[in-house]
C-alpha cells in the first residue's frame, strides 16, 4: 500500500509531478495492500496461460496446406478435445502446485525488496533488470531441466511433461506438480538476485508465460523470435527435445542455445537437425497427398 493519501502528497514527497504511468500507478495500487498486488501474478497466469494459445489452437484445427507448411511436426493432429483435456490438466496442476507457491511465497518478496512505491522504474531499468532476469533463468533452468532427465527424475517427474511428443501450446505448463516447483524456482531466481518493481516483475512473468507457450507452440513462422534473436532457441529448437523423448540428452535450455554449446548438449540436435527436418519435410507432403485423396473420394 502507498503511504501517500494524494497524489498532490506523493508529489511533494517525490519532488516532482508523477507521469502518466505514475498517476495510473497510484490510483489503482494507493488503497491496494502489497499481498494483493502480488497477487496478480497468479491471476496473469492464469488469464495469459489461457488466452495466449488460442491462435495456435485454431490454427491446429484449420489444418490447411498454407499452415501445416509452418507446422514443426505435421504428422501430429490434435483434436479440441485433446487440447481441452491439456488444458483442464494445466489448470489442475495450477491449482495443485502453482496457486499455493504464488500465495505462500509473498514473505519471500517482501524480505528480498521488491516494492510497491514510487517512483515507478525507468524503461532502461526495467529493461536491464529483465535482461538479467532472463540469463539468470535460462542458467539454472539448464541445470535443473538436465537433472531432471537422470533415470529417477525422467522417470518419477520429468516424463508428464515429455507426453507430449509435439508440444502444443496449452503443453507449456504441463507437468508434474514437482517439476513446477523445481524449474518455477530458476523463474525467481532473478528478482530474488536483482531484486526490482512489482511492476517488473508483472512484466518478468507475463514474458516468460509467452516465451514457453511460443517455445511449445509447435509452429515456426518467419516472424519467429528464433529468426530475429541471436542464440534463442525456439519451437523448432525445443520440438527436438521433445521429439527424442526420454532418452534425449539434448536442447536442455529454456530460451537460448549458449549453455547447451558451452557444455555440449546440442550435439545431438546439430547431428540429427537434418534428419529432423527431413522428417517434417517428409510427413508434411504426406498429409498434403492424404488430404487430396480425401477430396478426391468426396467429389466422387
Amino acid at each position: 500500500m502507498l503511504p501517500y493519501l494524494s497524489i498532490p502528497e506523493a508529489e511533494l514527497s517525490l519532488g516532482r509531478n508523477l507521469t502518466f504511468a505514475e498517476t495510473l500507478w497510484f490510483k489503482y495500487s494507493a488503497t491496494k495492500s502489497d499481498y494483493f498486488l502480488y497477487c496478480h501474478n497468479t491471476i496473469f497466469l492464469l488469464i495469459f496461460y489461457t488466452l495466449v494459445p488460442l491462435p495456435w489452437v485454431f490454427m491446429e484445427l484449420k489444418r490447411s496446406k498454407k499452415i501445416d507448411q509452418y507446422k514443426i511436426q505435421p504428422k501430429y493432429k490434435n483434436s479440441l478435445s485433446d487440447m481441452f483435456d491439456c488444458y483442464k490438466k494445466v489448470m489442475m496442476i495450477f491449482l495443485v502446485a502453482v496457486v499455493p507457491l504464488q500465495l505462500l511465497s509473498f514473505p519471500v518478496i517482501k524480505w528480498i525488496g521488491i516494492r510497491t512505491s514510487l517512483p515507478l522504474p525507468s524503461l532502461w531499468e526495467m529493461i536491464s533488470q529483465i535482461l538479467v532476469y532472463i540469463l539468470i533463468e535460462d542458467y539454472a533452468n539448464y541445470w535443473l531441466h538436465r537433472m531432471l532427465h537422470n533415470k529417477w527424475g525422467y522417470e518419477k517427474i520429468h516424463k508428464v511433461h515429455h507426453e507430449y511428443t509435439a508440444p502444443i501450446g496449452f503443453a507449456a505448463p504441463y507437468a508434474h506438480w514437482a517439476e513446477i516447483i523445481i524449474l518455477g524456482q530458476a523463474s525467481f531466481l532473478g528478482p530474488l538476485i536483482v531484486p526490482g518493481h512489482m511492476f517488473t516483475f508483472w512484466i518478468w512473468f507475463i514474458i516468460r508465460q509467452i516465451e514457453a507457450i511460443e517455445t511449445h507452440s509447435g509452429y515456426e513462422f518467419p516472424w519467429s523470435p528464433s529468426k530475429f534473436i541471436p542464440f534463442y532457441g525456439g519451437a523448432v529448437y525445443h520440438d527436438y527435445h521433445h521429439f527424442v523423448g526420454g532418452k534425449s540428452q539434448s536442447n536442455f535450455a529454456s530460451v537460448f542455445t549458449y549453455c547447451d554449446y558451452i557444455y555440449g548438449t546440442d550435439k545431438g540436435y546439430r547431428y540429427n537437425k537434418e534428419v529432423f527436418l527431413k522428417a517434417r519435410e517428409q510427413s508434411r507432403i504426406e498429409n498434403e497427398a492424404e488430404d487430396e485423396s480425401r477430396k478426391g473420394l468426396k467429389s466422387e
